[in-house]
């Protein structure tokens, strides 16, 4: 039976977060009248995540291809649902609240982005780097090259109808995917929309995957390489 939603949690060697986060998830299930299931993509960990997914009941597949992208486009494609709801595995995004994401698709939103900065964020759940700096100035290079009203632009808990997936090709295998969601969303038309969210410190240790200076080099490469293209 086709699921009105599902949660897409992108897992590399999350661990015990990953049962955080399905825990939270699964809370919110439970209290929600919709028909909503979980998949965890796993891009090879090797830790004891996939062991989590058998322990916790929780449908996942593989993606071989290594990478933020390649992993949520892998699952977005896989998934039959009227509704996708991205979530980071690491333990720190909120799922027990998710109405906010649901509602402002259900209002005929084609893409709804989390802004940390506008809910609560946990002391140093974000690294100063991050918070001051990184994100704040990608988010205002995007609001200036695509004219929308996003402020934070690397959120990882988003939502995402379908059908509108469908449109765009979407093909970023690594960090800078998150940007190109928005930017590829705004080119062609889809209806935007942003949502306060909260922000959790991980409860159990973890390796970050995020590379700051990289990853953010190569988020605003993208955003500025989207833009050219849209003009030829």
């Amino acid at each position: 039976m086709k699921k009105d939603v599902v949660i897409l949690m992108p897992c590399l060697n999350e661990g015990e977060n990953l049962r955080k986060s399905i825990k939270m998830a699964k809370k919110y299930i439970k209290k929600s009248k919709l028909n909503i299931s979980i998949l965890v993509v796993d891009n090879q960990s090797i830790d004891n995540s996939i062991d989590i997914c058998i322990d916790e009941n929780v449908q996942y597949i593989i993606e071989s291809n290594k990478g933020y992208g390649s992993a949520l486009i892998s699952g977005i494609n896989y998934i039959d649902s009227k509704y996708i709801i991205m979530g980071d595995s690491d333990g720190t995004y909120n799922f027990k609240d998710l109405d906010l994401f649901i509602n402002k698709l259900n209002k005929g939103y084609d893409l709804v982005i989390g802004n940390r900065y506008l809910g609560k964020m946990d002391k140093k759940a974000m690294p100063l780097l991050n918070k001051y700096f990184g994100t704040p100035i990608i988010s205002f290079i995007g609001r200036l090259l695509f004219k929308v009203e996003v402020g934070d632009f690397n959120c990882g808990l988003r939502a995402i109808n379908k059908d509108s997936f469908k449109k765009i090709n979407f093909n970023n295998n690594g960090m800078p995917f998150a940007v190109e969601m928005i930017a590829k969303a705004a080119i062609n038309n889809l209806r935007i929309a942003e949502v306060p969210t909260d922000l959790f410190i991980s409860p159990y240790p973890r390796k970050v995957h995020l590379k700051r200076f990289k990853d953010g080099y190569n988020s605003i490469k993208t955003l500025l390489d989207i833009k050219l293209k849209s003009k030829k």
